[in-house]
């Protein structure tokens, strides 16, 4: 299967946000932003910007006719500040004018007097303080007291991981028209529908006029899953008080600046092993830096509880979670979900416990992978073998014995340059955890030429999700893949959508769409019955025709459909799907939130340079649970890309704000680095293996998601860096800190080698 798009991206024919044409009389929209982390705010004169020439309106808060509220699970977040800013970056005020370059001109006119507050960016300060978004959550199982003191060893440390910023291709970008008493907004979204219901709330109409609007996406990574609805709400805000398109595309700069990134965390572990290596018990505190508002910030803290045993069985359990306010943009989904922080916090303690124990790091992974039968701490079972079976493939796939005796041998012949290695198994749970959202529906045309039309809430972001609908589809009806399109994403066609995201976007949109087809393909053999004068649950539909047990007959699909047609028969149909045998009690914190696990296991191996802190990843060598692969290639895609931005979260990209300003100084890609071409492993290898076998209406036809799991991958990396550090020299300390980038290496490096 291909992924149809690519011909197009490869072309510059593929059509995004900002390349829709212009209408007539399009008003241009530039956001004034708060140039202070915290404060009263004083006084805002935009009347100079009023006055200057091409300048429409200025809108603030005053204007807005609904709420000025666009939080979601807490109410907490106004769409422009009124009283009070609380991040640099925050929006005052929306300038609209006759062109982009006016528009950006009337917001240096713009001048604001802020009593300034304290600003605080360390969510350990923040919940010194009491500063917390909402209570603290603790997911726990078994004796932790009691298990402690049961346990041979008992390690303790702390954990750091940064942020990290998605760095889309496309920056957040709207466009808003004007229709009768409705406004129609094409949007960068992976939420279609809350960008609808925000819209309607802001503008205090019903949501039925507003319609919402996405073809595709240049990329997200959970980015756009809250944080579009801002940019688009205030471009339809733009168009309901002028009644004139608005179109509003940030500055990568801006993006940088006023969007949130993948939460930073700061943890606290207790982690108590047997002297065998079992890990007994495991007690971990994890502070979120949540940053100003909400966003999605309980539910990111939530997943990361429900993978603090990442994909080890723990008897006793003690996790509790802070989602800590601080004085940054809000921080936001990110592939992974929380997932990233819990593992690498696990993989630290496994490690910190290895070096005061002796006993080898995979001797202790190894020792305490999940088996079938083993329950997580939330109450839920895990069904399969997934994760050993894996991490045995994975060590023979990168000849682990025979790897590890190369490396040692390397390392007693070179003195400056060393390698390490390191295993990362990943055991990732598939479902939104918020239960309800695990729905979907999706509506379906076959027109009279045989052709089929396709719409569901999915939205495509490069993912590739549009492909496997289609070839879902096209199995379905047995016709070739070229027959079928899936439309944009518009909430008028499929209504209450959930976002693309959790990894979940082809199950529950891909499932939804099957389900229609099916009832389609049900209704068209009625008519192959009448006219082959058969019952219809002796026919099927084969390679573009209708086949008995005899073998094909003369009916086409061509002509089916047309048959249909003329004998008045619906060739459309609408289905529902919510994913089965999930649920979660939040008072208990107990249930089966997830439909299934996805595992895998990587093998990393790293060369780093100990005179300049530099290094090089070698090899990956990665075994991928994938279930009943529909399509390969997207697969492969989707693995390769996941490694390499996870590897980039906890080696190079980092960001860092000013002390005292609290400005972020990672504001450019000058001062942000990401991964590129050359900084790729040198050899990666993936083999997927089918696993376990899925219920039915579970995944999409035996697939498992592919999108977030593989991420994890990338943590291998930082353990394996920080085994070749530690052949140059045994007492380099770079802390349990990622990302462990070249200048932390090299200041771990320079510890004096005799205490």
């Amino acid at each position: 299967m291909k992924h149809f798009d690519a011909k197009l991206h490869v072309k510059g024919k593929s059509i995004f946000t900002g390349d829709i044409p212009e209408p007539e009389g399009t008003l241009h929209a530039a956001v004034f932003t708060s140039p202070s982390a915290h404060g009263k705010i004083v006084s805002l004169d935009v009347s100079t910007a009023e006055k200057l020439s091409g300048v429409i309106k200025v809108i603030t808060a005053e204007h807005i006719p609904g709420e000025n509220e666009i939080g979601n699970i807490v109410m907490d977040e106004p769409l422009l500040a009124e009283d009070t800013v609380h991040f640099i970056g925050e929006p005052v005020a929306v300038v609209l004018a006759e062109t982009r370059g006016q528009a950006y001109e009337a917001i240096k006119s713009i001048s604001i007097e802020i009593d300034e507050l304290d600003a605080v960016i360390d969510p350990r300060e923040a919940a010194e303080r009491g500063d917390l978004i909402v209570p603290p959550r603790t997911f726990s199982c078994g004796n932790i007291e009691k298990a402690i003191k049961d346990c041979s060893y008992v390690v303790n440390g702390t954990a750091e991981t940064g942020g990290q910023e998605h760095l889309y291709l496309e920056t957040q970008s709207a466009l808003c028209l004007p229709g009768e008493n409705t406004v129609h907004i094409t949007s960068s979204t992976q939420s279609p529908s809350y960008v609808q219901k925000i819209a309607a709330r802001v503008l205090g109409i019903p949501i039925h006029l507003v319609q919402v609007d996405v073809l595709r996406l240049g990329g997200a990574f959970g980015g756009k899953e809250d944080q579009a609805t801002p940019w688009a709400v205030m471009a339809a805000l733009g168009t309901h008080l002028t009644g004139r398109p608005v179109r509003l595309v940030l500055k990568r700069h801006e993006d940088l600046i006023n969007t949130g990134k993948r939460h930073p965390y700061s943890s606290d572990f207790t982690i108590g092993l047997d002297d065998q290596g079992k890990i007994l018990a495991w007690k971990v505190n994890y502070f979120q830096n949540s940053g100003a508002v909400s966003d999605l910030s309980t539910a990111i803290l939530e997943r990361t509880l429900f993978h603090s045993t990442s994909s080890y069985f723990v008897p006793n359990v003690f996790a509790t979670g802070y989602c800590c306010r601080t004085n940054i943009a809000p921080n936001t989904a990110f592939r992974g979900f929380g997932g990233p922080q819990a593992m690498f916090v696990m993989e630290a303690a496994i490690h910190k416990a290895s070096m005061e124990t002796g006993i080898p790091v995979e001797v202790i992974q190894k020792a305490n992978l999940l088996g079938k039968g083993d329950t997580f701490p939330y109450g839920m079972e895990y069904t399969c073998d997934e994760v050993r079976s894996s991490w045995a493939l994975a060590e023979k796939l990168a000849d682990f014995k025979e790897t590890k005796h190369n490396i040692e041998e390397y390392n007693s012949n070179h003195r400056y340059f060393k390698k390490g290695l390191s295993v990362m198994p990943v055991c990732f749970g598939i479902s939104f955890t918020t239960t309800f959202l695990n729905q979907a529906n999706a509506l379906v045309h076959v027109y009279t030429d045989g052709s089929v039309g396709i719409s569901t809430g999915a939205v495509e972001m490069g993912q590739g999700v549009n492909s496997r609908i289609r070839q879902i589809a096209a199995e379905v009806f047995s016709i070739p893949v070229e027959r079928t399109r899936v439309e944009s994403t518009n909430t008028s066609r499929t209504a209450n959508t959930s976002p693309t995201a959790a990894s979940s976007g082809a199950d529950m949109n891909g499932n939804a769409a099957s389900n229609a087809c099916k009832e389609i393909k049900g209704r068209l053999l009625e008519v192959a019955g009448k006219v082959l004068h058969c019952k219809a649950d002796k026919l099927t539909l084969k390679n573009s025709a209708v086949w008995n047990h005899s073998g094909q007959t003369d009916l086409s699909w061509e002509q089916l459909v047309k048959a249909a047609y003329m004998n008045r028969t619906a060739l459309s149909s609408s289905a529902h799907y919510a994913t089965p045998g999930i649920h979660f009690d939040k008072t208990k914190e107990k249930g089966r939130p997830f439909a299934y696990h996805v595992s895998g296991t990587a093998v990393t191996e790293v060369t780093v340079d100990c005179l300049l802190g530099i290094y090089k990843i070698d090899k990956v060598s990665i075994v991928h649970h994938s279930g009943n692969q529909l399509n390969p290639l997207i697969d492969l895609g989707q693995v390769e890309g996941a490694l390499l931005q996870g590897i980039g979260w906890v080696t190079m990209e980092e960001l860092a704000w000013d002390k005292g300003s609290k400005r972020l100084l990672a504001d450019a890609l000058a001062t942000y680095k990401v991964p590129d071409i050359s900084f790729a492993p040198s050899e990666v290898k993936i083999i997927f293996s089918e696993g376990e076998q899925l219920e039915n209406g579970v995944g999409l036809k035996g697939s498992k998601a592919i999108g977030e799991p593989p991420f994890m991958y990338g943590i291998g990396s930082w353990f394996a860096i920080h085994e070749a550090m530690k052949a140059y020299n045994s007492h380099a300390s770079p802390g349990y800190v990622a990302p462990m980038t070249p200048e932390r290496v090299l200041m771990a490096l320079s510890t004096e080698k005799t205490k």
